[in-house]
């Protein structure tokens, strides 16, 4: 979407992660929300392509997660992609979206509390095990291994955020 609207390439700038949040800062909003539900449909697509052809739940799953791996190492980048919350969120919400509405209401809270995206990631995808263990046990294992890949992407954020060194989102609009 940057190279689209001839903004500079999310990876060299700002957090230098190809994701929506990063994109919004070296970028604009409308880049942004594209690339945003890019990244959801990720995880969206082939979930629904899987129940269509009859496939068992549990492969649907799996294509998910696959999905989200493809996201977090793709081939086209030299294997070095975004941090796959978005893409989760996908995954999660077409596996059980009342979920989706839990984790993404977590998501929510922490970020307009505290600016920072990555905190609202991590104790987000920390809690959706737990909660997809209250309110579909099925999914538990999938989504803590989502979950768990998604706190190790985050290792730095975790770093920065312990150190005081993370940086909060504020758009360069903002400033004024």
């Amino acid at each position: 979407m940057c190279r689209l609207f001839g903004f500079p390439d999310p990876r060299s700038e700002g957090s230098h992660n190809p994701g929506a949040t990063n994109v919004l800062r070296v970028g604009n909003k409308f880049a942004a929300a594209l690339t945003l539900v890019g990244d959801v449909a990720k995880g969206v697509v082939p979930i629904i392509i899987a129940r269509k052809l009859g496939m068992p739940e549990t492969i649907a799953a799996l294509c998910g997660f696959c999905a989200f791996l493809g996201h977090l190492y793709p081939v086209y980048f030299d294997f070095r992609g975004g941090k796959g919350v978005a893409t989760a969120f996908g995954v999660l919400g077409t596996l059980h979206w009342p979920s989706l509405l839990l984790v993404g209401g977590v998501w929510l809270l922490v970020f307009f509390t505290t600016r920072f995206s990555s905190l609202a990631s991590i104790v987000a995808f920390f809690l959706a095990p737990f909660i997809l263990l209250l309110s579909y046990p099925e999914l538990f294992h999938p989504i803590l291994v989502l979950s768990l890949i998604l706190l190790f992407r985050h290792r730095h954020n975790i770093v920065l955020l312990i150190k005081g060194q993370e940086q909060g989102f504020r758009h360069p609009e903002s400033d004024e």
